[in-house]
């Protein structure tokens, strides 16, 4: 347990999705904050949490609460009167349990009138999302959301993103908050299945996010030697279901399953067009993967001269890449070891300790709230 002085929360009450990567990073986080006498009060949004996640959580044993809601989130079709109705919701939870910290993993309910201190955590974001993998700015209709970004942004007390990058993408689209700073995300190496790797390439992730560029893999993939799997999600939100020939699709896979895929992939190919940070990357690293990557400022922030880069929008150089390591062991065991290594300084540990500091710089300069009027019109 970490010695955190005077200012640090008793209680900490965090917002969460319950559809993709920040689901994942809110079980680490809360598993790490309970770890160090940290109470955490879970709150849920955007979709039904299933049965295996619910045993996630029950999994983390004593200090934690579930609160469960269906409400829309805010990047969503017409989320306006389910952000205000879970605004209201979550208020009430702050009434009623008294957390000393509020952390919320999405920018809209930072302009409510909370009484503790706010942490905001830029994960993603709609106009970083569109600006790299549409290449142009989003539609007129979402200029709503980007005012409530802004209103969020500019009441939070202290912003975090999980890379450099992606902080950068904040100041450009909404500008640079008052108080921010950078927490690399992380997980834990654990008891990872031991087996030989095999001879396939291996790509997690949402098949329907353009962002994780999965069609440039199944350009290629007639062409390799090897086999594309991919793990994840195919039906779209619209109903339709993801065709990708040629390529192997696993479709959900549970946490167990995927470390086994990690474990037995020789090599975790992910061409992405936009990804703040990349925990499927970070779990493929610790189980030795050799990394092909696509070559943004994230990735590159965070792997350096550990993986290979290549164009999202260039399939050929994605081919070459794969190829080479498919022609040589020896640089692809030695490329697999430098990420594991690398992957291994994104610790549990250290991203909780970052977190515990953040909070405790915040609650120190925190003084009593005077009664102040916060906008916060989402109907």
């Amino acid at each position: 347990m970490l010695d955190l002085g005077h200012s640090f929360p008793r209680r900490v009450l965090m917002t969460t999705d319950t559809i993709g990567g920040v689901w994942t990073y809110a079980l680490d986080l809360s598993r790490g904050l309970l770890a160090n006498g940290v109470e955490v009060m879970l709150a849920t949004m955007g979709a039904p949490v299933q049965p295996r996640q619910r045993e996630a959580v029950e999994d983390l044993g004593r200090g934690i609460q579930l609160f469960e809601t269906r409400f829309k989130l805010e990047w969503m079709e017409d989320p306006w009167r389910d952000v205000a109705a879970a605004g209201e919701w979550l208020l009430a939870l702050e009434r009623d349990y008294q957390p000393d910290m509020i952390h919320l993993n999405g920018y809209a309910h930072a302009a409510l009138p909370w009484k503790a201190p706010t942490v905001v955590v830029a994960h993603s974001c709609v106009f970083s999302w569109w600006h790299a993998v549409k290449k142009s700015a989003p539609p007129a209709g979402w200029r709503r959301y980007h005012e409530a970004v802004c209103q969020g942004l500019q009441h939070a007390g202290l912003v975090i993103a999980p890379s450099r990058a992606m902080l950068a993408q904040i100041a450009r689209h909404y500008g640079l908050p008052a108080n921010a700073r950078v927490i690399y995300n992380g997980c834990d190496a654990g008891n990872r299945p031991a087996v030989e790797k095999e001879p396939f390439i291996l790509s997690v992730g949402r098949m329907w996010d353009e962002a994780k560029n999965a069609a440039s893999l199944a350009t290629i993939a007639p062409r390799l030697s090897w086999p594309v799997r991919v793990a994840g999600e195919t039906r779209r939100p619209d109903g339709g279901e993801v065709v990708l020939p040629k390529v192997e699709l696993l479709g959900f896979r549970s946490p167990v399953e995927l470390q086994e895929d990690y474990a037995r992939a020789a090599i975790y190919a992910l061409p992405a067009r936009y990804e703040p940070f990349g925990l499927s990357i970070l779990e493929a690293a610790l189980a030795g993967c050799a990394l092909v990557l696509g070559d943004i400022a994230s990735l590159r922030e965070i792997w350096g001269s550990t993986a290979l880069f290549v164009s999202p929008d260039d399939p050929d150089a994605l081919y070459e890449a794969i190829t080479d390591l498919i022609a040589n062991p020896a640089r692809r065991e030695a490329l697999a070891d430098a990420s594991r290594r690398r992957a291994q300084s994104f610790s549990t540990e250290r991203m909780t300790s970052a977190y515990l500091s953040a909070y405790e710089a915040l609650l120190a300069a925190s003084k009593p709230v005077e009664t102040t009027t916060h906008a916060h019109t989402f109907a």
